[in-house]
């Protein structure tokens, strides 16, 4: 979208969130009672979005009146869950036009998060939008305005925010325990040799699946079952791979750690080696990302399911399969210790109290102790307790855990990673403006023309 048009657009929603802010009112004080009733909308009925809302379910006083899929398989399974009086759609603007509707649960294909949540805004209605909060930088930075423009709750599905491990983390961090933190290490690594999501040929859509609805504001290209479904993810039109898909959860944890916000710079290097399909991410990357005062690196491989950093007896690891590989994780390196976490808690491995490395000063034989005390400190998924905030605030009307403001910053994160490696240039950030600095092809990255009719944002 040119920038005349989305000045345009960005009019409109401003104009419409002051026609509807009486409504806006009458709507938010209708659940403002902690037991009143919240109906919720399904869209996208894949299985992270099934297994998001019965989550939601679970909080009491909520219920599912709608969902809706362009693959009708899904939504038909969707439904049964949901029950008889559930309404099933193809088409995400016609939940929104259900009066009944008080909130959405986004968990489309990534290309689908930014225009179904502009709309849902727009309908008055608070939504659950899964990471990343869009395609691209440009689309993003639309939603951030819409949500507060129209007085909307918007959580974005980055759960780690709500896991007590992770808040003690950053109380850690913070306080200057583990010393100064000038270097940080997220990892996320798989093992897909050789056939990676293999090769298929383009065919006839499936008489059950919206091909054209389902590319929405991407491209228009012939029906591929791996550019669909589980694997699209892959593919630029409609995800970032690695990066988008892993690291923003990772990004957005590091910045609740260490207080941080924005890159300065973001370089990247990397290729698709060896995996034998299809598909047009990298199969190995890893991002520097320059901070105002420290380095992230990040590193992601679908080569290799060992991962990185140490590994402690007893000690529980994210998605581990065997006695010795720790596949995903963030390491923050501090000069007492270094704090390495992951969705199922944290542990502080201490630094000896006698420097090393060639002439360290005060250097002896024998190591006098510890710089500070290990801990360690278990957790889980934090995936209920988020969805248990989000209803919480679509009734009082504060501001949830992942505002949509955070998930975009951790969407940035990603972003630039990917537009550093597509174009095999060191990316300039300014996070005040959201542009890239002196890059006109680089910038161009930041967004795209979007297909008719979805050139909204």
């Amino acid at each position: 979208m040119n920038h005349m048009k989305r000045r345009q657009f960005i009019k409109r929603v401003v104009q419409t969130a002051a026609a509807v802010s009486a409504s806006t009112a009458f709507s938010a004080q209708r659940v403002l009672g902690a037991n009143e009733r919240v109906n919720v909308a399904l869209i996208g009925c894949g299985g992270r979005g099934l297994a998001v809302a019965k989550l939601m379910r679970a909080v009491p006083g909520v219920d599912f009146v709608a969902v809706c899929d362009v693959y009708d398989p899904r939504a038909a399974t969707a439904r049964e869950w949901a029950g008889n009086h559930a309404k099933s759609f193809r088409d995400f603007r016609k939940v929104l036009e259900l009066k009944e509707v008080d909130a959405v649960l986004i968990a489309t294909p990534d290309h689908w998060h930014a225009i179904p949540t502009v709309l849902a805004c727009q309908a008055e209605k608070d939504v659950y939008v899964e990471k990343p909060l869009g395609h691209n930088i440009r689309e993003e930075r639309t939603v951030v305005t819409t949500a507060k423009r129209s007085n909307r709750i918007v959580q974005v599905g980055t759960q780690q925010r709500s896991a007590p491990h992770y808040a003690e983390a950053a109380r850690i961090v913070q306080s200057g325990a583990i010393g100064p933190v000038h270097f940080i290490r997220i990892w996320n690594f798989t093992n897909m040799f050789p056939n990676g999501i293999g090769r298929v040929a383009d065919s006839e859509a499936p008489p059950d699946v919206d091909w054209d609805m389902y590319l929405g504001p991407a491209p228009k290209v012939p029906f591929n079952k791996n550019r669909f479904v589980n694997t699209y993810r892959w593919f630029w039109d409609y995800g970032g791979g690695m990066v988008t898909d892993f690291g923003i959860h990772r990004f957005d944890t590091m910045h609740q750690v260490t207080g941080a916000e924005a890159p300065v710079t973001v370089s990247a290097t990397g290729r698709r080696y060896e995996l034998n399909d299809g598909a047009e991410t990298p199969d190995v990357v890893q991002v520097t990302h320059e901070y105002p005062n420290f380095v992230l690196s990040y590193e992601a491989t679908n080569l290799n399911s060992l991962g990185t950093a140490a590994r402690t007896p007893g000690q529980p690891y994210y998605g581990a399969r065997g006695d010795f590989d720790h596949p995903h994780g963030e390491a923050f390196y501090g000069t007492n210790g270094t704090l390495m976490s992951n969705r199922l808690g944290f542990e502080i491995l201490p630094e000896l109290k006698a420097p090393s490395g060639p002439g360290a000063v005060g250097r002896s034989e024998r190591p006098p102790g510890f710089r500070m005390e290990r801990k360690a400190m278990s957790g889980e998924d934090a995936t209920a307790l988020h969805v248990k905030n989000f209803i919480e605030c679509v009734r009082s009307r504060k501001q949830p855990v992942a505002t949509v403001e955070m998930g975009h910053r951790a969407s940035i994160v990603a972003h630039l990673g990917n537009i550093a490696y597509r174009t095999g240039r060191k990316i300039r950030w300014d996070a005040s403006k959201e542009q890239i600095i002196g890059d006109a092809d680089a910038s161009k990255l930041l967004g795209r023309k979007a297909r008719k009719p979805w050139d909204l944002i």
